[in-house]
């Protein structure tokens, strides 16, 4: 599975920076959070219908050694890396994207205009460092870049389309569209030049009939059986060089179809219609959505960590429990929450989004006390899997006290491969479900 570079960019786009931004801007915090819900899609899939542009990857490169991400709200509306990349990848529909974020999200065209700058340098300061920590070239960028084309559209929230910025699929992705449409001539083509071909073949047929009925009724006279066999062989020839030349012509349509689709893997594509079967289409990928916490919205999943436990709280749930035995087997994983392999203190990019979530839900409901667990799959030696789970829910504890609420956190407990569930000898990506961090309520 493909890396979704949205989900690292997500964790420069938290909520401490969703107030500050709305602060500064005289916004509220919803209008700012839905703007950037918009924007964020709209600049990566601009970078990725340019990942081949020379220009556009060298920004990028640049961008991880520039200081955009330590100076997002300050350092981004007069960038010259960002004017030239907006202008780059946007050209002259910069103000109809401005334009839609502001209709969209309620605020401001000045303010949506603030937040493109914000947004595009988070995405080129995010994907700049994770291509400079992952040793990516110019041809790595673009593959990244590229692999992210399959997965824009269905990461606009509802109320946005490319068409609403002026952005339509064919501006986007036209290699598609062109594809599609060279199939579809090609397919006109051949049904034509079969028509013809039968009419050619029907017309042969026919003259040679005539020619033998000639002879006949010449030798035979008037009665033959020419006069009612006639009409019977030239229907029949007519239906069968026709059934033929539609039958070859069908088959040649639907192999073109099914050429232009493996060319076209990871853009959107089209079937010339009647030609061949649709395949299905493929299942929407998950994403964040607006979580309301007592009116200001945190991203996250629908019935992910952050969902269920505000849901758990605002029910009443945590006050009513008589003592921490009624709390410890609800465990709430992280969804974005991921270590670097083998380390202890350093996290995966786009990790932060999710603590500083789980920091907002904390300081809203003061009297809630949580524990931090981690854990390992079954590979390993176990004594190592204990020391490293541990390390990590102790790194995640001390991360929520040094934002402010460490008082609320009791515990923090490494797990090592005690709960696992997958066999040691699965796959990797199978064996993935049970390494993960996660937090409970606790009294």
């Amino acid at each position: 599975m493909s890396l979704n570079v949205i989900d690292l960019i997500k964790g420069q786009l938290g909520p401490a920076l969703v107030s500050q931004a709305a602060s500064q801007f005289g916004e509220s915090e919803s209008g700012i959070s839905k703007a950037i819900g918009g924007l964020l899609p709209a600049v990566v899939g601009g970078l990725a219908n340019n990942a081949d542009n020379p220009g556009v990857v060298d920004a990028i490169t640049k961008a991880s050694s520039s200081g955009i991400l330590g100076n997002l709200l300050g350092g981004s509306s007069n960038n010259s890396i960002i004017t030239t990349l907006l202008s780059s990848i946007f050209g002259d529909k910069v103000g109809g994207l401005v334009n839609s974020i502001a209709s969209f999200s309620g605020i401001s065209n000045n303010s949506a205009g603030s937040l493109l700058n914000l947004v595009t340098g988070a995405t080129v300061g995010t994907v700049g460092k994770y291509a400079a920590d992952n040793n990516l070239g110019a041809s790595g960028i673009s593959s990244l870049l590229n692999d992210q084309k399959g997965i824009i559209s269905s990461l606009l929230p509802a109320g946005l389309s490319l068409a609403s910025f002026g952005l339509g699929a064919e501006n986007w992705f036209g290699q598609a569209k062109e594809t599609v449409s060279s199939v579809t001539s090609t397919a006109k083509d051949n049904i034509a030049e079969g028509v013809a071909t039968a009419r050619e073949n029907v017309s042969e047929g026919a003259r040679e009939i005539r020619e033998q009925f000639e002879n006949n009724n010449n030798n035979q006279g008037g009665g033959s059986i020419w006069k009612w066999l006639l009409p019977l062989l030239l229907v029949i020839a007519a239906g069968y060089f026709l059934w033929k030349q539609c039958e070859k012509k069908q088959t040649t349509t639907t192999t073109a179809t099914s050429d232009s689709t493996k060319a076209g893997s990871g853009t959107d594509t089209a079937s010339v219609s009647g030609t061949a079967t649709a395949t299905p289409a493929p299942a929407t990928a998950k994403t964040d959505e607006n979580i309301d916490l007592n009116g200001v919205m945190l991203k996250g999943y629908k019935g992910g960590m952050e969902d269920q436990m505000i849901a758990f709280l605002k029910s009443g749930g945590y006050k009513n429990a008589a003592d921490d035995s009624a709390l410890k087997d609800k465990w709430y994983d992280f969804d974005h929450v991921n270590f670097k392999i083998g380390k202890a203190n350093e996290l995966e990019a786009g990790s932060q989004g999710q603590l500083d979530n789980l920091v907002a839900i904390l300081k809203a409901f003061p009297d809630a006390k949580v524990k931090i667990g981690g854990y390992t799959d079954k590979t390993g030696d176990e004594a190592k899997n204990l020391k490293l789970s541990k390390e990590r829910a102790e790194y995640i504890k001390a991360a929520l006290a040094k934002a402010g609420v460490g008082a609320q956190v009791l515990e923090a407990d490494g797990y090592g491969s005690k709960f696992a569930k997958v066999d040691a000898k699965a796959s990797d990506a199978e064996r993935a479900a049970d390494r993960k961090m996660a937090v409970r309520f606790a009294k």
